[in-house]
């Protein structure tokens, strides 16, 4: 068998130049976003494409304005990830190790419910958060931010769950560890990655939520950073700088976990891929 063909120089500076050219283009509407933030007082179509200096009044006054609903967001975020986990977690754990009658057939229906347009089961849970007293409260939109990451980390935590060696839940049984003390001190150790994972991916749905956030609140009492621009865009449409750089700290939370959780993404999401 002939041995492979290493990789001349050429062909691997035009791959490195090749990957370059399309993160420029991906990362470009990010770049543009941040320079019209520092030049608030341009217009969108009179931004220079290199600002002249670091103007931070815009993000002073998207502080100012918008630092309210930024915390909003971190705190139903937060809630919507640990319902989420809370939920997810045991269901992959059974769906994985007892067997159940039906389970592929359970598995294949929660990721039908990812298909589902969201305005539908926006208008069903908003009759429901009515006649539930859960509309305009942080505890109804947590719980429908849940709903988003729910079916995901389901399949990804369950992937992962199959693959871990069966005599390591038997050895701690024959330790005295009943089911509840075997998931909790074992199986979930040991799943880190992919709860990190589902947690991550829960915690960008909810933070990227517009739909629930529109839908079930009526009043300004609970209102994400996705609800504030929308409604910061209406009332200064020709503030463009504060309104990009809002968009800016809204994306600054995001992009730290993403950097800080990538090595557990990798591993999570591939954890469960080989048995």
């Amino acid at each position: 068998m002939a041995a492979p063909t290493p990789t001349t120089p050429r062909r691997r500076w035009g791959s490195t130049l090749a990957g370059l050219l399309i993160l420029c283009v991906m990362l470009f509407p990010l770049y543009w976003m941040l320079n019209t933030a520092l030049q608030p007082e341009s217009g969108l179509l009179q931004v220079d494409p290199v600002p002249g200096g670091l103007d931070l009044s815009g993000f002073s006054k998207a502080v100012s304005d918008q630092g309210g609903h930024l915390l909003t967001s971190l705190l139903v975020s937060l809630g919507a990830v640990a319902i989420c986990l809370l939920i997810a977690a045991p269901a992959a754990y059974g769906l994985a190790r007892f067997g159940l009658r039906g389970s592929r057939g359970i598995v294949f229906g929660t990721l039908i419910t990812q298909m589902v347009p969201g305005i539908v089961i926006a208008n069903a849970l908003y009759n429901s958060y009515v006649d539930l007293g859960l509309v305009n409260s942080y505890f109804g939109l947590m719980l429908a931010d849940a709903s988003l990451g729910i079916p995901f980390s389901i399949v990804l935590m369950r992937s992962f769950m199959v693959s871990i060696p069966g005599e390591v839940i038997e050895a701690a049984e024959l330790d005295g560890a009943g089911p509840v003390r075997t998931f909790l001190r074992v199986v979930l150790p040991m799943s880190r990655n992919s709860l990190i994972t589902s947690g991550l991916f829960a915690f960008l749905f909810s933070w990227s939520d517009f739909m629930f956030a529109l839908t079930l609140n009526t009043t300004d009492d609970v209102k994400p950073i996705t609800l504030g621009i929308y409604q910061y865009i209406g009332a200064h449409v020709g503030d463009w700088g504060s309104v990009m750089a809002a968009s800016v700290l809204s994306a600054v939370p995001a992009a730290i976990l993403l950097v800080l959780a990538q090595k557990y993404i990798a591993a999570g999401i591939t954890g469960g891929s080989v048995k």
